[in-house]
């Protein structure tokens, strides 16, 4: 039997500080990649000098003005070789040597086309932003099929190309990912998977780090999007709810918070979570009009 081939892809702008050690890493894997390719937007750091110090990494260029999530990762799978194509964003480290062999084991049911693995907090991660990743990502492997939907809502199509593993042949039969698409690309072809009676699969043991310190702006204007795209695709999301799924989140986070007695960082995990609901509201507000202008 014939080994597949697998691909690894990385966006990056700006990435001369994290590179090296997530390129190094992926060469270390237990289950090494059989292409790794770097699709970078024109940074203007050491990131092409960073990735040029490993001489069996692919780099491919582009204009930094035609970067988008859907259409960039696209144009990268569609250049690499791989029966399984993984995709990492610049800063999530694989926390040790098994996490591809970990990510691909689910592909042993044909019928799985997507595996999302499991983010750990950086060590410098806020104690609100650590439980928010131990409540998105668990310590529990799941399948999710078509026939999970109504009981899991938006958590149906819940998938992060921080760090995914497509199947090819999934990946072409559904069409890819849209190519002017700002965020949330792989909630979206998860949808389109489950739709045609594919399956998804978060695999917990496939571990990287990585989370996010945002300043209050950040949160706005990243729910802002967020709530655009949401909007633009509300008819493959089955129209699904966001807010109980926000809400159970925004409860499971103040109550571990209270347990450890960090009470002034309940108060910034509410503002914080304001500018989100603020921000994803009025993405979802501005859609709705722009949608009404161009009909």
């Amino acid at each position: 039997m014939v080994r597949p081939l697998v691909s690894v892809i990385v966006p990056t702008l700006n990435a001369g500080m994290m590179i090296d050690a997530l390129l190094t890493r992926l060469e270390h894997q237990y289950r090494a990649p059989d292409e790794i390719i770097v699709v970078d937007s024109s940074s203007d750091d050491n990131t092409v000098a960073e990735v040029q110090r490993h001489p069996e990494v692919e780099l491919l260029t582009i204009d930094r003005k035609d970067f988008n999530h859907g259409g960039t990762r696209d144009y990268a799978l569609r250049k690499s070789i791989g029966d399984f194509v993984l995709f990492l964003t610049q800063d999530a480290l694989p926390k040790d040597e098994h996490y591809i062999d970990r990510l691909l084991a689910p592909f042993d049911d044909d019928r799985v086309a997507l595996v999302y693995g499991r983010q750990l907090a950086r060590r410098d991660a806020r104690a609100a932003e650590r439980l928010v990743r131990s409540y998105t990502y668990g310590s529990a492997s799941f399948v999710v099929t078509r026939i999970d939907i109504p009981r899991l809502g938006i958590k149906a199509f819940r998938a992060t190309d921080v760090c995914a593993a497509y199947r090819r042949t999934a990946y072409l039969a559904v069409g890819g990912f849209e190519n002017d698409v700002l965020t949330n690309e792989d909630m979206f072809i998860a949808a389109r998977f489950l739709d045609a009676n594919w399956k998804i699969v978060y695999e917990a043991s496939a571990e990287v780090i990585h989370s996010h310190n945002f300043t209050f702006r950040q949160q706005y204007s990243r729910n802002y999007i967020q709530g655009v795209e949401i909007e633009k695709h509300r008819d493959i999301l089955d129209n699904a709810p966001l807010t109980g799924e926000g809400l159970s989140m925004v409860v499971y986070t103040v109550k571990h918070l209270l347990r450890q007695g960090l009470i002034p960082e309940i108060g910034r995990f509410i503002i914080d979570c304001g500018f989100r609901y603020v921000g994803n509201r009025k993405g979802k507000i501005d859609a709705r009009r722009a949608a009404k202008r161009n009909a």
